[in-house]
C-alpha cells in the first residue's frame, strides 16, 4: 500500500454525514466533533445569549445564496468569487471588463457600492413548534387554511415586531419540528476585490465539480452601517461596521487528517425523499432538462467563442445554466452509480415494518408507500409535457422572458421599464437560435392534445402529407414575422407605440403564451386522483422522521437555507477504482494546464510569470514554505448555499473558502454517499498571496494584520 493510500484508508472512515443545526449542538455532538480534533466548546462556536462569543456570529448569509464570513475589525467580508459573478458581470463593461480584468479597490472609496445587496447576520434560533401548534389550532376553528406561506407571515411579522429583528420561520422535516430564525440585515455592502476569472475561475466550465481543481475562487465586499453603528440604506456618510466578531486567519497550513468544520447557509437537500421520487427524478425530469440546457449551452458558447461582446453579455447566464446542468448530470450518474434507489427501498422496507408495529401507525401510515409507488406512475406523462414546456417555452430564452412580461402587462403599452435594459443585455442572434431550438423542442416532444387549435393549424401548415413538421421553418416564420425581434418592432416597443393588442396578437409571443402552465398541473391533478404527490411526499418525511426519532437515531433536517455547521477531515479520494487523487493542488498544476488558446486556461503574462517563479514568501506551504496550496479536499457534508463559507481547523481559525463539490459526491441532494462526498475549498494563503503579490493590495493586508 502506497502512503497517500494508507492516508487515504486512514482517514475516509471518519467522515460522518450531517449539516446540523447550529443552534442544537448538544453534548454528544460536542464530544463527537471533540474526538475528532476540535480544540473548542460549543459555546465558542454558537451562543446567542453572549453576542460576539462565538465564531458563528462572524458568519453570514448572503441573501441565503451564499456565505461570506467577516474577516476583520473593519467589516471586511469574504465569500466565493462565482457568489460576486453577478455583481462584478454588472459593473463590467466593453471598456472595463472587471471579469477579465479583476476589480481592485485600492483606495476606500474606490469601493462601489451594489444596489439592493444585502447581508443577514443570525441572532437567534427559537424552538416554536409549539406556538406554530397551536396557531394552527386556531386557525383550523377559524376555518382558515394553515399553510406554511400564512404560519411565515403571522409568526414573522409577529417576531419582527417584537424584536425589531428580521424574523424567518423554517419547517423541519415537514411540518415536524418549527423553528424561527432572527437576523440583523446591512444593506450597505459594497465590492473591494475580485481576481479576474483567469484566477478565480481557472479550468472554467470543464473543471465546475471536478478534482484536481486550481480555482482561487474567492471576492472581498465590506459592509457599512450608519455613523453609530446601526444598519442602514447606503449613503455616502457611511461607516464600515464594527463587528461583534471577526474570524481568525491561520498561516500555519493544515495536513491529511485534520479537523476541519464548515459553517454556513447550505441551500437545499431531499434527503428525506422515497425511492419513488428520486427514480422519478433521475429517470424523467433531470434527463430532459439536461439534454435541452446541454444544447443550449452548446449554442450560446459557440456565439461566446466568436464574439467577445456576446461573452460579456451572455458570461453570467451560462455561468448559471451551466452549473445547474452539470449538477443535474452528475446527479443523474451518481444516482444509478451508487444505487440509490434501492439503497432507499431497502429503508423503505424497515419503514414498513416499523408502520406494520403499531395500529396508530398503520391507520396513519399503512398505505403511504403503495400510494407513492401508484401515484408517481400515474402523473409520470403529464409531468414528461410539463418539463418539456419549462425548458422550452418557460426558461428556453431570455426572450422569452421579455414576452411574457409585455403579454401580461396590465398598462397598454406593454413590457414596462426594464426592457430597454433588457434588450441591451442580449444578442438576437443568439436569441434567435434559442427560440428556434426551443420551438422545435416544444412542438416534436409535447403531446397534441395540449396545443390550442390555433397552434394546430399552423403546425399543419408547415407539415408534409405523412404529418411531419418542418419545425425549421415554422420556427423561422415565428421569428420572422415578430414584432419582438426586427429593429423596427423593437424600436416600436421602446418608444411604447405597440397596442396591448397587437403585442397579444403577435405570432411569435401568440404561439409561445397561448399554451399555459395550468393546462399541464391540470392534467398532473386529475392523474393524482386525489391523492397529492406533495403531501404523499411530505407525509413520507414525517414517517421516516418519527421512526428514526422512536428508534434513537440522530437526525439533521433537510437543509433549507438556515445556519448549519458539519465536520470532517483533510484527506484525498479514490475516485475510481485504481484511481488515487491527492488533497491539495498547487500552482505546477496550474502551468500544466495553461493553454493560451482556451478561454478556461488562460492565464495573462503575470499571472504566468508569478507562477512560474514561485516566490511564495510568507503564503508558502509546506514544510519550508516552498510550496503553495491553491485549492484542498476535506469529507465536509455541504451542497448549494455553502459557496463561500468559512473551512475553519480545530481552533476555529480560518485556512480556506468551499467553493464546489467533487462529481462524485453530486448525489448528495437525496444521498449522501460515505467516502465519495468531498468538498473542495480554496487556501486562505493563496487567497492572501493573490492579494498581495498579484494585486499588490497592500491596505488589505494591513487591515488584516498580515
Amino acid at each position: 500500500m502506497t502512503a497517500m493510500a494508507a492516508v487515504m484508508g486512514s482517514y475516509s472512515a471518519m467522515a460522518d454525514e450531517g449539516m446540523w443545526m447550529i443552534h442544537a449542538i448538544d453534548a454528544a455532538l460536542e464530544k463527537k466533533m471533540q474526538e475528532r480534533g476540535l480544540e473548542l466548546s460549543a459555546g465558542e462556536i454558537y451562543n446567542a445569549d453572549a453576542p460576539g462569543a462565538g465564531i458563528a456570529d462572524a458568519v453570514v448569509s448572503m441573501e441565503f445564496g451564499c456565505t461570506g464570513s467577516i474577516i476583520s475589525d473593519q467589516g471586511l467580508l469574504i465569500t466565493n468569487h462565482h457568489c460576486a459573478y453577478s455583481d462584478i458581470h454588472g459593473l463590467s463593461t466593453p471598456e472595463h471588463n472587471y471579469l477579465e480584468e479583476g476589480f481592485w479597490a485600492f483606495r476606500a472609496d474606490e469601493e462601489v457600492n451594489i444596489k439592493d445587496k444585502s447581508v443577514y447576520f443570525l441572532k437567534r434560533v427559537l424552538d416554536v413548534t409549539d406556538e406554530v401548534e397551536e396557531l394552527k389550532k386556531d386557525l383550523a376553528a377559524q376555518g382558515i387554511p394553515a399553510g406554511l406561506r400564512k404560519l411565515s407571515h403571522m409568526m414573522e411579522t409577529k417576531y419582527k415586531t417584537e424584536t425589531g429583528l428580521d424574523a424567518w420561520l423554517s419547517s423541519m422535516w415537514n411540518g415536524s419540528k418549527y423553528y424561527l430564525a432572527l437576523y440583523e440585515v446591512y444593506r450597505d455592502v459594497r465590492l473591494v476585490a475580485a481576481p479576474p476569472v483567469s484566477s478565480a475561475a481557472f479550468g472554467g466550465d470543464i473543471d465546475n465539480w471536478e478534482w484536481p481543481q486550481h480555482k482561487c475562487d474567492f471576492a472581498m465586499y465590506r459592509v457599512y452601517t450608519a455613523p453609530d453603528g446601526s444598519p442602514a440604506a447606503y449613503s455616502p456618510e457611511n461607516v464600515p461596521l464594527k463587528p461583534l466578531r471577526k474570524l481568525e486567519i491561520s498561516l500555519d497550513g493544515y495536513q491529511a487528517g485534520d479537523y476541519t468544520m464548515i459553517i454556513g447557509y447550505p441551500g437545499r437537500t431531499n434527503r428525506y425523499s422515497s425511492s419513488y421520487e428520486v427514480d422519478f427524478t433521475e429517470s424523467l425530469k433531470h434527463p430532459i432538462s439536461n439534454r435541452i440546457r446541454g444544447e443550449q449551452m452548446a449554442i450560446i458558447k459557440g456565439w461566446m467563442d466568436k464574439d467577445p461582446d456576446v461573452r460579456l453579455k451572455y458570461s453570467d447566464y451560462f455561468f448559471s445554466l451551466s452549473n445547474v446542468q452539470e449538477l443535474y448530470s452528475g446527479e443523474v450518474e451518481c444516482c444509478e452509480r451508487f444505487d440509490v434507489v434501492n439503497k432507499k427501498k431497502a429503508i423503505e422496507t424497515e419503514l414498513q415494518e416499523w408502520i406494520m408495529a403499531s395500529p396508530e401507525r398503520v391507520e396513519r401510515w399503512g398505505n403511504l408507500l403503495k400510494n407513492l409507488e401508484e401515484t408517481y406512475a400515474a402523473v409520470y406523462e403529464p409531468e414528461r409535457n410539463a418539463v418539456y414546456y419549462r425548458e422550452t417555452l418557460i426558461r428556453g430564452t431570455r426572450l422569452g422572458l421579455i414576452m411574457r412580461r409585455a403579454h401580461n402587462a396590465r398598462n397598454p403599452h406593454g413590457a414596462g421599464t426594464r426592457m430597454e435594459r433588457e434588450y441591451a443585455e442580449m444578442d438576437m442572434r443568439v436569441e434567435r437560435e434559442l427560440m428556434i431550438y426551443a420551438l422545435k423542442e416544444y412542438i416534436c416532444n409535447i403531446d397534441p392534445q395540449y396545443f390550442t387549435q390555433w397552434q394546430k393549424d399552423l403546425i399543419a401548415e408547415y407539415s408534409d402529407a405523412e404529418g411531419i413538421c418542418d419545425t425549421e421553418s415554422l420556427a423561422a416564420f415565428l421569428w420572422d414575422s415578430s414584432v419582438f425581434t426586427s429593429e423596427e418592432g423593437i424600436a416600436r416597443l421602446m418608444a411604447r407605440e405597440v397596442p396591448h393588442e397587437e403585442i397579444v396578437n403577435d405570432p411569435l409571443c401568440r404561439f409561445t403564451m397561448e399554451v399555459k402552465i395550468t393546462a399541464f398541473n391540470d392534467a398532473k391533478t386529475v392523474a393524482e386522483n386525489g391523492m397529492s404527490l406533495l403531501d404523499l411526499d411530505a407525509e413520507y418525511t414525517r414517517a421516516l422522521y418519527q421512526m428514526r426519532l422512536d428508534k434513537g437515531i440522530v437526525q439533521y433536517p433537510d437543509a433549507n437555507s438556515t445556519m448549519r455547521i458539519t465536520y470532517g477531515t483533510v484527506g484525498g479520494i479514490e475516485p475510481r477504482d485504481g484511481i488515487i487523487c491527492d488533497w491539495k493542488t498547487t500552482p505546477a498544476g496550474i502551468l500544466e494546464k495553461y493553454n493560451p488558446a482556451d478561454y478556461d486556461f488562460y492565464l495573462n503574462d503575470r499571472q504566468y510569470l508569478l507562477y512560474r517563479a514561485g516566490q511564495w514568501g510568507k503564503w508558502g506551504s509546506g514544510p519550508d514554505g516552498s510550496q503553495m496550496y491553491v485549492d484542498f479536499l476535506t469529507d465536509n457534508d455541504i451542497t448549494g448555499g455553502n459557496s463561500g463559507s468559512p473551512v475553519l481547523n480545530s481552533k476555529g481559525q480560518l485556512i480556506g473558502l468551499a467553493f464546489d463539490g467533487n462529481k462524485e459526491s453530486l448525489s448528495s441532494d437525496v444521498w449522501c454517499q460515505d467516502g465519495y462526498n468531498k468538498c473542495v475549498c480554496v487556501d486562505i494563503r493563496y487567497i492572501l498571496w493573490t492579494l498581495d503579490r498579484y494585486a499588490g493590495m497592500d491596505r488589505i493586508i494591513a487591515e488584516l494584520g498580515l
